[in-house]
């Protein structure tokens, strides 16, 4: 007796092809969706959205009372909505630029509000707090009332806000304070 013949063993062709295929499609998909994104979207137009803070002391939006410290192109765009003052506010004196060791740019003014000093400083960190800047400091070395507001301005330099009360002066219906803000020498 013979051994029987030892078959190869049955083979199988393996085709690429329907892998091939359904990577192709997947790339013509992924085409044909970024063609109409790039058709359709018309891209996102930035606003600023004023706050509107309920309670307390109202924005004076027709005051040029701090105009001289937001000259325009001096500071970044996302910095001047914070350059605000409550009604009833009217000047003590004149603008000074003294650039006391800050950065580029230092504009304070002393100004006078018809209003308590809590409610002041009340009024400046709910607004500036709802556009953005943060509250790091409160309270002046000597003892006065005061408030310290910082922002990473578009500019790549942090800036910040004071509003510092002069207790000697003020009473419980007007309020002597200073305005200033500043360009910090540090980058961001």
């Amino acid at each position: 007796m013979t051994p029987p013949k030892i078959k190869p063993p049955l083979t199988t062709t393996t085709s690429i092809l329907p892998a091939a295929f359904v990577l192709g499609l997947a790339v013509v998909m992924l085409a044909v969706f970024m063609v109409i994104n790039l058709v359709a979207n018309q891209g996102v137009a930035t606003t600023t959205t004023i706050p509107v803070v309920v309670g307390g002391l109202s924005v004076d939006h027709s005051s040029s009372l701090l105009n001289n410290c937001a000259p325009t192109g001096s500071l970044p765009a996302n910095i001047v909505g914070g350059i605000v003052v409550p009604v009833n506010t009217s000047s003590r004196g004149p603008f000074q630029l003294p650039n006391s060791g800050a950065g580029d740019f230092d504009c304070y003014r002393p100004l006078v509000s018809s209003t308590s000093a809590s409610a002041l400083l009340g009024f400046y960190k709910a607004q500036l707090e709802a556009r953005g800047w943060a509250l790091f400091s409160s309270g002046a070395t000597n003892g006065a009332p005061q408030y310290l507001f910082q922002k990473a301005g578009s500019d790549t330099f942090y800036w910040i806000i004071g509003v510092t009360v002069n207790p000697t002066t003020s009473s419980a219906t007007s309020t002597d304070w200073t305005f200033r803000i500043y360009q910090n020498s540090s980058a961001i």
